[in-house]
Parts: C-alpha cells; sequence; structure tokens
C-alpha cells in the first residue's frame, strides 16, 4: 500500500529478508513506527490514524510492545486529568471503553506515626487539587486506546521489544528488535529467531522514563549537550478490594511525612477506584541519601497507619507493581528531536513533578508528535527533524503548567520536604497569582550521587509481614504475574564486576538489595568471601537499579520480548 503522502515509491507494511550482522533477519518498513504502548505512544497512533482517516490516505503506523500484551507493563495511580483524553476522543466518556469514576473528595494528609493532619482546602494550590480528574487503572485505559487505534488500522505488535537503533547517516531509521530463543550464555536454541529490523521515515519513542532506547538516543545524538541530568522516584502500588462498607468511589487521599520523614522526598496515596477496588501505593524519590532505606519495606510499613488502614480492613490484595517516573521538571527535559524522531511522553520526562501528574502529558505530546509527524510525511519529507513538535508543546498549557512547577522537585531537594514543600507551594500559588518568580533553579545532581556510607546513617527498623496489610516480596511478585524464560541471557549487566562486592558492600551495605522492589539482588556466600546473585527472572522492569546504584554499574538491557510483568488493572 502507498505510504501516508499517497506517493508510488516503497511498498510499506511488506516483509523482506535481509541479511544483517551475519544473520538472516525479517525487515518490516512502516512511515511511523512508535516505541512504546504507553499513553504517549498510543495517543500518538490514535492521531495519526485519525488524520490518515481524514485524509483519504491508507495508514502505515506500527506500534512496538515489549510487554505480552499492550498494559500487561503500565502501572500507574492513577488519578488522570482527563484533558488528554477530552483532546484525543472528545467522545470517550460516552464509547464506556473503561471504567472511571469522577474525583469525589480529596484529602490532604501529613502524617506521624500516629496521627494525621489535614491540610485545609483553603491552602492547596490549585494546581494541586483534583476536581475534574478521574480515577481509574490506566492499564485498562491503554488497553482501550489500544484497541481505538487498530480499529484505524495501526499495526500493534506486542511481545518484541526495540534493543538497538538503526541509525544511517546520522539519521534513526528504525530500530532492531531482540532475538529469542538464546539460552543463558547467549548461544542459539533450537527455537533460536533473530530480532527484526523495523525501518520508518519517523519513529516517536514513547518508552516511559529511564528508557533504555531513549539513553542510547541521548548519546548518539547528544541529546543532553546541555548537561542536563533527570531525577526519578520509585512508584510502589498494590490494588485491593474493599470491604464494601469501606469504599468510597472517587475519594482521593494524599499524604506526606511518616513514613519516610526526613529520610526521603515522597508519600503515599489511596485512591477510590470503581467497582469496590482501591489503589493504595508509596512514592520514594530516588535521591535519597540512607544506603538502608528500602522502599519495599517502606511501603509496607506505611499501610499500617490508621488513615489508610482504616480502608484495608477487611479487605483482599490483589495486585501489586512498582515503576520508576521521571520527576526532574522543563530543565530536566532533553532536546525532543532528532534526524529521524522524537521522544515523547514520559520518555521526555514530561510529568508535572508538582501535580505528580504525567498522563495527560503524555496524551498531548503524542498529539503533537503526530500532527507534526503526518504533516511531513504528506509533504514527503523523511528522516528530517521535527521541528514543529517541540515549537506547538513550547507554547501549550502543558508546557506553561510544567514551567509554573519547575521549582517544585529542586526546592524539595534543597530544603527537604517540610521548608522544601512550603516554598514549592507559596512558588505555585504566586504563579497561580501572575507572580511567578523569575528564577529557575539549575537541575540538581544524578539520582545516584551522595549516598551515605553504612556507618554514617541509621537503620530503620522495619516490622515483619504480618499477611494482613504488610507482606513479603514473594508473594508481591506473585501478584505481579512475573513471567521470564529462565534459559536467556541476563538483561542485567555490570560494567566491572568487582563493583559490587568492591565498594556497594563495605561501603554502602549493598543497597541493591533494598532500592530494588523485586529482590533481584542478593549478596550470598560468608562475610570474607561474598558474591552478589541476579535473580533476574524477578524482574519487574522499574529500572532502580539503572538509575540508584551508587557507581552506576547496573545497566538494565530489555530481556526477550514479552517477559517481565503481566499487571492486570494496574
Amino acid at each position: 500500500m502507498p505510504g501516508l503522502d499517497g506517493g508510488a515509491g516503497d511498498i510499506l507494511g511488506d516483509w523482506q529478508d535481509v541479511v544483517i550482522m551475519d544473520m538472516e533477519r525479517e525487515t518490516l518498513e512502516y512511515d511511523v513506527l512508535i516505541i512504546g504502548a504507553g499513553p504517549a505512544g498510543l495517543a500518538a497512533a490514535v492521531r495519526l490514524g485519525q488524520l490518515a482517516l481524514e485524509a483519504g490516505k491508507a495508514p502505515s503506523i506500527c506500534v512496538l510492545e515489549k510487554g505480552a500484551a499492550v498494559g500487561s507493563h503500565i502501572l500507574s495511580g492513577a488519578v488522570i486529568d482527563p484533558v488528554g483524553l477530552d483532546a484525543l476522543l472528545p467522545d470517550w466518556r460516552q464509547r464506556n471503553g473503561f471504567s472511571f469514576v469522577e474525583v469525589s473528595e480529596e484529602r490532604h494528609l501529613i502524617l506521624d506515626e500516629d496521627t494525621a493532619t489535614a491540610i485545609p482546602r483553603a491552602l492547596i494550590p490549585p494546581q494541586l487539587r483534583q476536581r475534574g480528574g478521574i480515577v481509574t487503572s490506566l492499564g485498562d485505559v491503554c488497553h482501550w486506546l489500544g484497541q481505538e487505534a487498530e480499529t484505524l488500522g495501526v499495526d500493534i505488535v506486542a511481545g518484541f521489544a526495540a534493543v538497538e537503533p538503526i541509525v544511517d547517516a546520522g539519521v534513526l531509521v528504525g530500530v532492531l528488535t531482540g532475538d529469542m530463543g538464546r539460552d543463558r550464555q547467549g548461544q542459539p536454541r533450537a527455537n533460536f529467531s533473530p530480532g527484526a529490523a523495523i525501518r520508518a521515515r519517523y519513529t516517536l519513542v514513547a518508552e516511559g522514563a529511564r528508557g533504555s532506547l531513549t539513553g542510547q538516543l541521548e548519546t548518539l545524538f547528544a541529546l543532553r549537550a546541555d548537561g542536563s541530568t533527570q531525577k526519578y522516584a520509585l512508584g510502589l502500588k498494590e490494588l485491593w478490594r474493599l470491604d464494601p462498607a469501606k469504599h468510597e468511589a472517587g475519594l482521593v487521599i494524599h499524604s506526606a511525612g511518616w513514613p519516610l520523614g526526613k529520610e526521603a522526598h515522597g508519600g503515599a496515596f489511596l485512591y477510590h477506584l470503581p467497582q469496590g477496588l482501591a489503589a493504595v501505593g508509596l512514592v520514594v524519590h530516588l535521591d535519597y541519601r540512607n544506603p538502608w532505606l528500602d522502599p519495599f519495606a517502606e511501603f509496607q510499613r506505611a499501610k499500617s497507619h490508621p488513615a489508610l488502614n482504616e480502608f484495608l480492613h477487611g479487605g483482599e490484595r490483589l495486585g501489586f507493581g512498582a515503576r520508576t517516573l521521571a520527576c526532574g521538571g522543563p530543565q530536566a527535559v532533553p532536546d525532543l528531536i532528532f534526524p529521524g524522531g522524537a521522544l515523547i511522553g514520559c520518555a521526555a520526562g514530561l510529568l508535572d513533578p508538582a501535580r505528580g501528574k504525567g498522563v495527560h502529558g503524555a496524551i498531548l505530546s503524542g498529539i503533537d508528535a503526530a500532527e507534526a509527524t503526518f504533516a511531513a510525511c504528506m509533504t514527503g519529507r523523511s528522516g528530517d527533524e521535527l521541528n514543529e513538535y517541540p515549537q506547538v508543546l513550547g507554547e501549550s498549557a502543558l508546557w506553561a503548567d510544567l514551567q509554573a512547577a519547575r521549582n517544585f522537585k529542586p526546592w524539595l531537594t534543597r530544603f527537604g520536604t517540610g521548608w522544601g514543600g512550603a516554598m514549592a507551594g507559596a512558588e505555585l500559588w504566586l504563579a497561580q497569582l501572575g507572580m511567578g518568580i523569575p528564577w529557575t533553579f539549575a537541575g540538581a545532581a544524578p539520582d545516584h550521587i551522595g549516598l551515605r556510607s553504612r556507618g554514617e546513617s541509621v537503620v530503620p527498623n522495619y516490622p515483619k509481614p504480618d499477611g494482613l496489610y504488610r507482606f513479603d516480596r514473594t508473594s508481591s511478585l506473585y501478584l505481579a504475574g512475573i513471567s521470564h524464560e529462565e534459559n536467556q541471557p541476563c538483561h542485567l549487566h555490570l560494567h566491572d564486576q568487582q563493583v559490587p562486592l568492591q565498594v556497594n558492600i563495605p561501603r554502602f551495605a549493598a543497597p541493591e538489595t533494598r532500592y530494588c522492589p523485586a529482590g533481584v539482588y542478593e549478596i550470598v556466600g560468608s562475610k570474607d568471601e561474598p558474591d552478589l546473585l541476579m535473580h533476574s527472572a524477578n524482574c519487574l522492569h522499574c529500572k532502580a537499579c539503572d538509575i540508584k546504584d551508587p557507581q552506576l554499574n547496573i545497566v538494565w538491557t530489555p530481556p526477550e520480548g514479552g517477559s517481565g510483568p503481566n499487571y492486570r488493572g494496574m
């Protein structure tokens, strides 16, 4: 079929065999390739399909998703600002494609170990209020958006990870997918199948925070030539079915303070979903300094607080997961475009750090990038820079909101949750009144910098699992539905095998055994001859290890396609 420009050039969408790197690969060609079936990637796909339909052109669009199915790797709170969905599909409420409830009540709490102090609504900056938001499962939203995209003629290829960019003469022209059927030593098994080469005129990268392909592209195209650094937080979440007597559909609770206190920035949340369900979780910013801190254990402890526990009593835990999110603000956003492609959504770092919301920004950036890409295809362009995309984004209400919140994370980093939070809130109020401050804090140090030594830090006293509200990692991972082929190459790589033994253990008491919520890393052997054992089959693909290792010694790469968690309703 012809491409979006209607020309009579290459026939797109046909498979052909080529020889690449001494092995026979299949090659598929499209006008537009989208990496990641999250809200940004699917919004871009839907918008491209809409534009192609309006123009009477046959779409040639592929969405490549590393999860086994659309939504299987998607995890978010989620209270969503519907502005993105309204722009993409104005009648989405009437479609009834997924279950949701509008926010009915919100509570902002400051916790100590036993009590909760409510922040008066009048003191909450309007930007942080949840009215108008919807409480839902982002996984369900993405599943529905995937169906909408397929209805418009978009090809969604799940179970295949983009592992390497294809660059020709300084232009991104596609990606290689990972090989299937290699054993632990990397040797082909009987079912071996080499990865495919998927080529496109333009590639939109929407693989979420700390994507492995994004990192390669940032280096190849010097997208952080200004020296900017992204900041990250780790979000941990459980899905619960509540006692009907305790369920209040649309109730949204956010808290700060205990259990993290002064040890880390972040806070707990509890969202009452439709159908008697609730999402409970904890967000921990990864620039914490105490190497003994264990985000998973902090989350389990948080649920014992009366302000949260009263809702969980008599309920049942149904799901668990974890994922990092980019929260550095606009000063941490890299260059968004490069020859042949663009970064969108959380791959670009477009989460609003003050609101803690990224879904609407992901969808809106996907729309903007899709419109710029479609216009380029229609005029016969290929492989150049999509300059229209950052220009439109930079003039949008989304970017204005990001600019207003640009100092939110730096205030916390410099002055802590107390004074820093107060100053961040005051700046948001000034912005709301049209009196925004003129300065922008420079980006802070990377999250792996500044970890204190084991002897300089207090060891937390974490309570043991009780099987009612506090759980162990093993039972939690079971609920995540993790599936990894055991006999495949380890997707976690160490730059230096000796760093864990010579640096991490003696200096930091092996923090990888705690910052990983999935228990991937274990110290075995004797005290005199320790060794690091990696249970890669446990991996939740959260990317915390790739961010927080004090020497940046761990590199996360995509495992065999379709591996990882299988989230349902998360």
